[in-house]
């Protein structure tokens, strides 16, 4: 754990040292071991944002302070967080700070302001989490698929499931599958296994899931509070105390069993696929 832990915070320094450069999301994963497309699931839960909103709200804390501490121009100070112009610049720091750049630089201003995180050994889990490590030859999806910002998929995620849910193209939904991370979007699928007897309705495609071993966690209950309850349990409490496999692969699936009579005995799970340690 102290490891996981450690590499995590490794990749947090790395941000913070990087604030007034470029930042690369891949560099970031590396430090904490991770493939991007863990690394915001895994920051996403722990730290209850996205990385690109950390990485904003670090900027417009420091962008803050030069104003009021220095003289240095507002376009320089927006040229140097990574804002092409002064008006970009001015239109994200009111959304932050509630006021303007220049109203900033009077005395007297209130500014917010949002301090590093710092990732710390702390007594928790202690909560019943069910799942089982099986392993599970190659098996292939078939279904419709989009293209996410790992930074709005939450929100636009469910609507994908709505607009499918009004022209089901002739799927029943039995998994969600995320693929192709590339540490900025991803694809998401809305899936049923793929039988090739069978005819791939119009507008789907398949997709190869690997042979491997994957963990199955169980969720219970309505969705998606069961689902999103177990998937920060599994961040935060299973993976820094997980020995003898390492994350695989740069997806993960949902599985959705028939809906239940009633919501609180909803069951589906949440799949991640793993490989045996090396050590």
């Amino acid at each position: 754990m102290k490891d996981w832990i450690e590499g995590f915070q490794a990749s947090i320094d790395y941000i913070e040292q990087n604030l007034s450069n470029e930042l690369d999301i891949v560099k970031a994963a590396r430090k904490a071991a991770l493939s991007p497309f863990y690394y915001q699931r895994i920051f996403g839960a722990m730290c209850g944002m996205t990385v690109g909103e950390y990485i904003r709200a670090r900027r417009m804390t420091l962008a803050a302070q030069e104003l009021t501490c220095s003289g240095n121009k507002v376009i320089d100070i927006a040229l140097k967080y990574g804002y092409d112009s002064p008006d970009s610049f001015a239109k994200a720091f009111q959304r932050f700070h509630g006021i303007t750049p220049s109203q900033a630089k009077g005395s007297g201003a209130y500014l917010r302001s949002f301090a590093p995180l710092h990732i710390k050994i702390t007594l928790g889990g202690g909560n019943m989490l069910d799942y089982k490590i099986v392993e599970k030859a190659p098996f292939t999806i078939m279904g419709t698929k989009k293209r996410f910002d790992a930074e709005t998929s939450y929100s636009e995620i469910p609507e994908f499931w709505s607009e499918w849910m009004s022209d089901m193209k002739g799927l029943k939904g039995m998994f969600g599958v995320c693929t192709d991370m590339d540490g900025k979007s991803f694809d998401y699928w809305i899936a049923d296994l793929y039988l090739p007897w069978e005819d791939i309705p119009e507008g789907c495609c398949t997709y190869q899931i690997p042979g491997g071993y994957w963990a199955l966690f169980k969720c219970k209950g309505a969705l998606p509070e069961s689902m999103q309850k177990v998937n920060t349990q599994i961040w935060s409490e299973w993976l820094p105390a997980l020995k003898g496999f390492t994350l695989a692969g740069n997806y993960s699936l949902e599985f959705y069993l028939p809906p239940a009579k009633a919501p609180a005995d909803t069951v589906s799970y949440i799949c991640i696929p793993l490989k045996k340690s090396e050590r």
